[in-house]
């Protein structure tokens, strides 16, 4: 005779907590034991016919925010020609070609001890990054014509509310365009345990994840704020990270332990930026033409990304 299987016990339906726990209990016990011997079992079959391990781990490809985006016709693909002949002609491409960035970077009139740490922190990142203290009459189109009248090629302003840093603004010199960013999730260098110090070597540079045009003109506006000629001994890396339009930046230094492993430690500082518009051209809120704003009813779907 065939054994009978046991109906499974819905615990939902037992009053008794006590009960409940224990049946619960049991049944994970179960699953797990059972689990164990399907893995068992799958490892002897594949031992014995190697293809059915490469046919699993083929077809076994975990879903992911990336992988599971919505199809936008915005993403560029590899080796796209049209892009690259946008590139060697966009604003940006003379820094690629060699010409060496001189960044400004200011703040609201009297900003607060915290957001002058964190420009801090930005000019120990940015090489070549010139700090100004800004007071009550200095407008910000009088900023950007002080710019450009010595040659700066960007201009980084970070806003602050309550005594707090909340936003940052790049303005690529001479022409634009502008990107105005909300600044989250901000932790300084030596509130990183176990930090490595930094120092002046130019970092290596690596924007990930950027792979719509929107945000290639964005990875390009980070690109051009750094020398294109990083300096290999000082072992540093400046990282940008876009996940779900979420741009994380990290700094570390790479050390070599053996010929085949590397280890990272984490320099600092660490910030989450997130995109609130690009305008074409310079600053201009009242009559500037946005490229790209958004909005709430823009999020539809969290498999919705712009960047």
């Amino acid at each position: 005779m065939s054994e009978r299987k046991t109906p499974r016990v819905e615990t939902s339906e037992i009053k008794n907590k006590a009960k409940r726990e224990e049946v619960y209990g049991k049944q994970k016990l179960e699953k797990a034991k059972a689990k164990r011997q399907k893995r068992k079992d799958q490892k002897k079959e594949e031992e014995k016919n190697p293809e059915l391990r490469e046919a699993r781990l083929r077809e076994n490809i975990p879903a992911t925010q990336e992988n599971t985006r919505e199809f936008d016709e915005a993403v560029i693909g590899d080796g796209d020609e049209e892009m690259a002949q946008e590139e060697e002609e966009d604003e940006f491409a003379q820094y690629f070609n060699g010409q060496a960035p001189k960044v400004l970077i200011t703040t609201t009139p009297n900003a607060g001890k915290t957001t002058i740490s964190f420009v801090k922190e930005l000019i120990s990142v940015i090489p070549n990054l010139e700090y100004v203290k800004r007071g009550k009459k200095f407008e910000l189109q009088k900023i950007i014509g002080f710019c450009k009248n010595r040659e700066y090629t960007d201009l980084i302003v970070v806003t602050e509310d309550h005594k707090e840093p909340t936003h940052v603004t790049l303005i690529h010199l001479p022409e634009g365009p502008t990107a105005h960013f909300r600044l989250t999730r901000i932790k300084g260098g030596k509130q990183i345990s176990g930090h490595a110090r930094a120092t002046s070597h130019y970092p290596e540079l690596i924007l990930n994840q950027f792979t719509t045009r929107l945000g290639h003109t964005i990875g390009r506006m980070f690109a051009a704020l750094f020398p294109q000629v990083p300096e290999f001994q000082g072992r540093q890396v400046a990282t940008f990270h876009n996940q779900r339009d979420f741009i994380f930046f990290r700094r570390h230094r790479y050390v070599f332990k053996s010929g085949k492993r590397v280890d990272l430690q984490e320099i600092g500082p660490r910030f989450t930026l997130r995109l609130r518009w690009l305008q074409k051209g310079l600053y201009d809120p009242a009559n500037g033409e946005y490229e790209w704003m958004y909005k709430a009813d823009l999020e539809t779907s969290r498999r919705r990304v712009f960047l």
